[in-house]
């Protein structure tokens, strides 16, 4: 544990001079990741967004080095990709050993699910993707990757994205540290993997508004908190409402 000492002290100086006061949560999390995987913020490893920690496919790819990960094998999985609409599907499979049975994850991209900036690249993204599911199951790694986050993720030339950028109402934030409303609600998005679009409908009619932003802060709070409870309980359920606020003309 001393080993790793001067090593957490430059890691957590460098995350409170990157993203200034950190909750003790996160610190306490930061702290765990790396002693107990040799993550690394200077290196790029892990990024902070929207009150939680992200690993990236560089973490994943050094993890597998540092632990002597045998192999890595990817494959296209062309009845489930569609060329021409630039959906692909890729299976990703990580060896620790030559003995060991393989560590499975897939991955998928298409224009609706990645970012404006990887436009074009969706092949690559859905590979990596693919693989970084994989690490994470064989090494154990709880943390989502950033890149397994897609279009939710806000580039700074691309604030349109998710439709909740637009959204505002009362967004000064708490000023004790609290996350504004609309990054609780991204970051809930995030963690159980739901449509935007879908819970942005679904929150109008939970708030009787035909525009969320007509919405008041208690009634956002009170979405976020049944969306939060929903999500936890049976997220099976819940996406199969989401999908009734699909427009009709995708539905079958």
């Amino acid at each position: 544990m001393k080993t790793y000492c001067p090593m957490l002290r430059s890691e957590l100086r460098f995350a409170r001079a990157k993203w200034g006061h950190l909750p003790r949560s996160a610190l306490k999390a930061l702290k765990e990741m790396i002693l107990r995987n040799n993550f690394s913020l200077v290196c790029g490893e892990l990024i902070y967004l929207d009150g939680g920690w992200y690993v990236t496919h560089g973490g994943l790819l050094r993890l597998a080095l540092r632990n002597h990960c045998s192999s890595i094998l990817t494959t296209l999985v062309k009845q489930l990709s569609d060329p021409v609409a630039c959906r692909w599907v890729f299976r990703a499979t990580v060896y620790k050993s030559p003995r060991s049975k393989g560590f499975v994850g897939y991955g998928d991209a298409n224009p609706s699910n990645v970012s404006s900036l990887v436009r074009g690249a969706e092949m690559r993204v859905a590979e990596t993707r693919a693989v970084n599911r994989a690490l994470r199951k064989a090494y154990g790694i709880g943390l989502c990757s950033v890149e397994e986050l897609g279009s939710l993720v806000a580039s700074p030339n691309s604030k349109s994205e998710n439709p909740f950028t637009r959204y505002s109402p009362n967004e000064q934030g708490s000023g004790n540290g609290q996350p504004r409303l609309r990054d609780r609600l991204c970051q809930l998005i995030r963690q159980h993997q739901l449509n935007p679009s879908l819970v942005k409908r679904y929150a109008a009619e939970f708030c009787a508004t035909e525009n969320l932003r007509d919405a008041t802060r208690e009634q956002v709070e009170s979405f976020i908190t049944h969306l939060a409870e929903w999500a936890a309980r049976d997220r099976d359920g819940l996406l199969s409402h989401l999908n009734q606020f699909a427009p009709q003309e995708v539905q079958s």
